[in-house]
């Protein structure tokens, strides 16, 4: 047997795996311990070995007392490191490095574990003395040998280093005895597994606290493999230990990073957002984390160009503890919290860079002492480190995240601060990215409120109620739009759109859309026909913007419905283009949807649209709305049809009611499209509101008309109006008579205004002239034009009809008189009641 040596250096290689056999033998000479690696090393199974003299497994009896030297040696030494020749079984040599080391058991009986590297498998370097020493001694690889009870019998100098604990606290113990910070029981089940099977386990990882390192929570990855004797019983097991603390760290900081992309961003809300940081860095990275953001950052403006300068307004848009209730935190969630200047977050702010601070708790001087609430939270809930990181995105910083632990013993390491970097720079991207949408879509909804109604008028005709819901949607708002427009005659237009897409072009476009329709309505257009006039502008559009497609899109394919209600006939006409068909209410409760004729959506061009026309007792209801509202009850748009049916079915509520429960029923979470909501209750004017008469085209009518109109005035009291509305009628029967044709119709209609209104079967347009003083004619309809408040000519199937509004008056005590003449205006008619007017 060699004696104790050093063997010649060689250039060092990089070392390759070595899995040492070993074996253990008592103070007699005999083998009582045999592993798999020992068996495989010799092609000695534990049965021919375990119980035999260890003699038997030399190559010369020289080496006999060699060994006993050697034994002697490691017994005084506590090692001894050395090479030698095994026999194999099958009578082949086998070059070995041994490392002897002595065991003490339980019982005081001395043993030794001998460790064999098989030269054949490993340089020769390896098996030099240091090296071998070094391998079971000194190696990064902590090893230990436990009896059947789980004691320590043997550890070499990396183990009693790694765990911090003494090697004569150690042997005759058990694990837990000496490490409680680790979780013991699940270790020593590993290893009751190993001695009850025999299969090794390989790679265990735990992790926890040692007294090497208190405050530092570790990662380890263990191997356990059984000793056994010559009956294949377990006399023993044997472990391995290594630090894999920085690898834990790595793959947990790597699982971090790639979760922050699944888990944080998942809506375009700004203080969402920011909440989503802070539930995800608890626990998994901090007790306790607050996201205060900068007040103009939650509506989506830019922060303070320059943070030096000093500090905006903060709120706590995010905040999280393992605690329930979050009650180390001293302002709440939404609220305006206050930064000292000198603190670390206000410092992490104004210089852009992230800061750590190992001991909060210790901090009781500068900044906190100026914060007492803050100070006591910090010594009741046992905060002890900090991380402060500036909310930065491109180059802009939206506010500070902070990272404090109090329960996790450790404090924050310089890992710790770049990890913390790493997840609030990507959250960062996500609260930028919602703030930028939060500042779209509050322009595109300011715009499109600005654009819709603020004050729905259906005067007499109709009494009308509302409902506009934005939409959720990631785009924005949408185009959806509603009106209603008075018209001449007591009658009230009602519209509904919508416009393709969602943001600021589809509020823009609606916005146009909405002019459009206003202007075309006051040309009194009957409904089809006005929609093949804004058909037209929609296409002119279309071309006008086919270099910006966005645009292009909105305009084109546009919906809309138009109806047009007359409270005298109470005759309701309606078109539409590509848009839904209204539901109709009937005052006993009876609801159907509107059998009207598509027609196609806006842009198209080349189809036409037609009318339908219903006739509408009084009080019932009219709804119009968008897809939006009905798309929401499933796909198919039937099953929204029947809902709002359901709920129309109770005319009798009042409008605000019936309206909101409509929105309530239909849409029970926020719509993924916007949805707009109008409904009508139809009123009529009966008979004492109207007078009509059919008059002869002939020049002697004209004094008719006038008596006939003062005659119905004054049934109705409006003896202040009479002069005023036979001059009028004289001068519209004069104009009707000149240059139209009959027969001719006069009505006079009272209901928010006094409307006087002839008709003839002429399609001529009339012409308002300013005469010249030596004009014996053309004043009629310019003393018309005076005289009301509104004029206007629309066109009928018969003919054409001209109208004129005036006030009522504000009371029924108002002196009857006529309004004071504007100047340059006559007093009464330049013609006598007899005589035809000059038109």
């Amino acid at each position: 047997m060699a004696s104790e040596r050093d063997l010649p250096s060689e250039p060092l290689r990089p070392p390759e795996a070595v899995d040492p056999a070993m074996a253990v033998i008592d103070t007699h000479g005999t083998v009582t311990g045999w592993t798999p690696a020992a068996a495989e090393l010799l092609g000695r199974p534990a049965a021919d070995v375990v119980g035999r003299s260890a003699t038997a497994l030399l190559t010369s009896s020289e080496d006999v007392p060699r060994a006993a030297e050697a034994a002697e040696h490691s017994r005084v030494r506590g090692s001894w490191t050395g090479l030698t020749t095994l026999l194999h079984r099958s009578g082949r040599p086998v070059e070995v490095g041994l490392r002897v080391c002595p065991l003490s058991g339980p019982d005081g009986q001395k043993s030794w574990l001998v460790a064999v590297v098989d030269l054949g498998r490993a340089p020769s370097w390896v098996l030099g003395g240091p090296v071998l020493e070094a391998i079971l001694t000194r190696s990064p690889l902590s090893m230990a040998v436990l009896s059947p009870d789980l004691r320590y019998v043997w550890i070499n100098d990396e183990l009693e280093r790694l765990g911090g604990v003494p090697r004569e606290e150690r042997l005759g113990r058990r694990l837990g005895d000496t490490l409680p910070g680790l979780d013991t029981r699940a270790l020593e089940a590993q290893m009751r597994r190993v001695l009850a099977t025999g299969a090794p386990v390989i790679d265990y990882e735990y992790r926890g606290w040692t007294p090497a390192e208190p405050h530092r929570e570790h990662a380890y990855s263990t191997s356990f493999f059984r000793l056994d004797d010559a009956d294949g019983d377990a006399i023993g097991l044997c472990y391995m230990v290594m630090d894999v603390t920085e690898r834990w760290r790595a793959r947990e900081r790597l699982t971090l990073i790639n979760e922050t992309g699944t888990r944080i961003g998942s809506t375009l809300d700004v203080e969402h957002t920011a909440q989503e940081l802070a539930d995800f860095a608890v626990p998994r990275f901090a007790d306790f984390v607050t996201v205060d953001l900068v007040e103009s950052v939650l509506r989506g403006e830019e922060p303070a160009p320059d943070p030096r300068e000093s500090l905006p307004a903060f709120r706590r848009a995010g905040l999280r503890s393992i605690t329930a209730g979050t009650p180390e935190s001293v302002v709440e969630r939404g609220a305006r919290t206050t930064v000292d200047p000198a603190s670390p977050f206000a410092r992490a702010f104004r210089s852009g860079e992230a800061l750590i601070d190992r001991d909060l708790d210790g901090n009781g001087g500068g900044w906190l002492n100026r914060d007492p609430d803050r100070i006591e939270k910090i010594r009741r809930f046992g905060m002890h480190s900090l991380i402060a990181v500036p909310v930065r995105a491109r180059g802009t910083i939206m506010g500070v995240a902070s990272f404090v632990r109090s329960r996790y013993p450790a404090p924050f390491e310089e890992d710790d601060l770049l990890l913390a970097e790493d997840l609030v720079s990507r959250a960062a991207l996500c609260v930028d990215n919602a703030r930028r949408y939060t500042r779209e879509h509050t322009a595109a909804l300011t715009l499109q409120r600005s654009l819709l109604p603020h004050a729905l008028r259906g005067g007499t005709a109709v009494e009308v109620a509302s409902r506009y819901l934005p939409s959720g949607a990631h785009d924005g708002v949408g185009g959806d739009w509603f009106d209603v427009i008075p018209l001449s005659g007591a009658r009230v237009a009602l519209i509904v759109g919508d416009v393709v897409g969602h943001g600021i072009n589809a509020a823009a476009t609606m916005g146009r859309l909405r002019t459009a329709v206003h202007t075309l309505a006051d040309l009194e257009l009957p409904p089809d026909e006005l929609l093949a006039r804004l058909d037209d502008l929609v296409m002119r559009l279309t071309e006008e913007e086919a270099r910006s497609e966005p645009s292009a899109i909105t305009v084109l394919g546009a919906t809309c419905l138009y109806a047009v209600y007359d409270p005298v006939n109470r005759r309701c006409t309606m078109a539409r283009a590509g848009h839904p068909p209204p539901a109709v209410v009937l005052p006993d409760g009876t609801v159907s949807i509107a059998d009207l004729p598509a027609g196609p959506p806006l842009g198209l061009g080349g189809l036409p649209f037609e009318s339908a026309e219903l006739e509408l007792p009084a009080g019932s209801l009219v709804a119009l709305y968008t897809d939006g509202l009905v798309g929401e009850c499933g796909p198919d748009i039937d099953a929204g049809l029947s809902r709002l049916e359901e709920v129309l079915a109770h005319p009798e509520l009042p409008l605000e009611s019936l309206s909101s429960a409509v929105v309530d029923s239909l849409l029970t979470s926020p719509p993924s499209d916007d949805a707009a909501l109008l409904i009508a209750r139809t009123h009529a004017l009966t008979a004492d509101h109207v007078a009509s008469w059919e008059l002869p085209s002939e020049p002697a009518v004209v004094g008719r008309a006038r008596s006939l109109v003062a005659d119905r005035l004054r049934e109705w009291g409006l003896e202040g109006l009479v002069l005023t509305t036979e001059l009028m009628a004289s001068e519209l029967v004069t104009n009707a008579i000149r240059h139209g044709a009959g027969p001719i119709r006069l009505r006079l209609i009272r209901h928010a205004v006094l409307v006087c209104e002839v008709t003839d079967s002429s399609s001529t347009s009339p012409r308002l002239r300013h005469p010249r003083t030596t004009d014996e004619g053309g004043r009629g309809l310019f003393l018309v034009a005076q005289l009301s408040r509104r004029w206007g000519t629309r066109y009928t199937e018969a003919g054409k009809l001209i109208w004129a509004e005036q006030d009522l008056p504000a009371a029924p005590e108002a002196p009857d008189l006529p309004a004071p003449p504007r100047e340059g205006l006559p007093e009464a008619p330049s013609d006598p009641p007899s005589a035809a007017p000059r038109g």
